[in-house]
């Protein structure tokens, strides 16, 4: 062989082997931010429960609108399951392109790693804010047969029939469980708790009187109290609900330190570029603020409240600390 083709095989192999390895190797990041959004490719928008609920309604209102909006299409996929972890792990493991997104309840950054033993996730490490959707309220709701028509009646009954108040849950160390022992302990009053798989149950053994008292969502609790079988006497939030203004705050009724508004944000995964969560956060405030969106959201008693990535991010913050005080104050041990 000539010294001519032994150098011409060399360098094809040798090209080949450079080729194989730089195969194996992560896309570098900047190539993630070239072309956000990819052409044909749609964006994921991830619900950590199943189709029908609040949750759901919200996410495929805003999915549609961007759609309609940028011609941008967004698909919906609900991974429900183990307090909406799975859905977190599914994000947080997806490439930091911008085309698989989380629409998520405050529960799953700022409660979860409080109330759960297990966490399979960082709030702050794994995920990429990018901004709040909406906000809306849980709300104090009683069997209508419970002769009581305001927080000061409820505490009277309660203290004049001890151990007699069951209150309902969507879960052991989810917000209604803490709520409801947080506003025990802060009224001096004993309650029984009954802990149900998801909120469907509670409300349904709430309305059927098998149980007596349920911090629900206000979507729910403002439905099932126009069918006058259950009354609201009082909504965890700041400043009463526009949806159902006669309703006053726990504040109102001299019961401080309830009003843990909760929220559903939209995140990524963790190192997300700059110029891709601007392009997504733009995407989203502009379908939030157009008023079929927010009036659809309104219907439901929640309220559209798009922000910055870095106001978002404030956000989670504060409701991881505060929900972490809470479960320190009423004394929760992790599950």
């Amino acid at each position: 062989m000539s010294a001519r083709m032994f150098a011409t095989r060399f360098s094809r192999r040798h090209a080949l082997a450079l080729l194989a390895a730089a195969a194996t190797l992560p896309a570098p990041l900047p190539l993630l931010a070239q072309d956000f959004p990819q052409p044909g490719r749609p964006i994921r928008l991830v619900v950590g429960l199943a189709a029908g609920g609040s949750l759901d309604a919200q996410a495929r209102s805003i999915a549609r609108k961007i759609t309609e909006q940028s011609g941008q299409q967004v698909v919906v996929e609900n991974k429900p399951g183990a307090s909406m972890m799975l859905s977190a792990t599914e994000v947080m493991r997806a490439q930091p392109d911008g085309h698989t997104l989380l629409f998520a309840p405050s529960s799953i950054f700022a409660q979860n790693p409080h109330t759960l033993a297990s966490v399979p996730y960082d709030p702050f490490k794994d995920f990429t804010p990018i901004t709040l959707a909406t906000k809306g309220p849980l709300v104090l709701t009683v069997h209508q047969s419970l002769p009581v028509q305001n927080v000061k009646d409820l505490v009277d009954w309660a203290k004049a029939n001890p151990g007699k108040l069951n209150f309902a849950s969507f879960g052991t160390g989810t917000s209604s469980h803490l709520y409801a022992v947080a506003f025990a302990k802060a009224v001096g009053i004993e309650v029984t708790h009954v802990p149900y798989k998801g909120t469907a149950d509670a409300a349904r053994d709430l309305l059927e009187g098998r149980v007596q008292a349920y911090f629900d969502a206000a979507p729910t609790a403002i439905q099932n109290a126009a069918g006058g079988r259950i009354r609201m006497i009082a909504v965890a939030a700041p400043q009463r609900m526009p949806a159902a203004q006669q309703v006053p705050t726990f504040t109102e009724q001299n019961v401080p330190n309830l009003d843990l508004t909760s929220w559903i944000a939209v995140v990524g995964p963790a190192g997300m570029p700059p110029a891709i969560v601007n392009k997504v956060n733009a995407l989203f405030t502009q379908a939030l603020r157009t008023q079929d969106v927010k009036d659809f959201i309104a219907k439901g008693a929640y309220e559209a409240s798009p922000t910055t990535p870095a106001e978002l991010a404030a956000e989670m913050r504060s409701a991881y600390d505060k929900w972490g005080a809470m479960v320190k104050q009423v004394g929760f041990q992790k599950q």
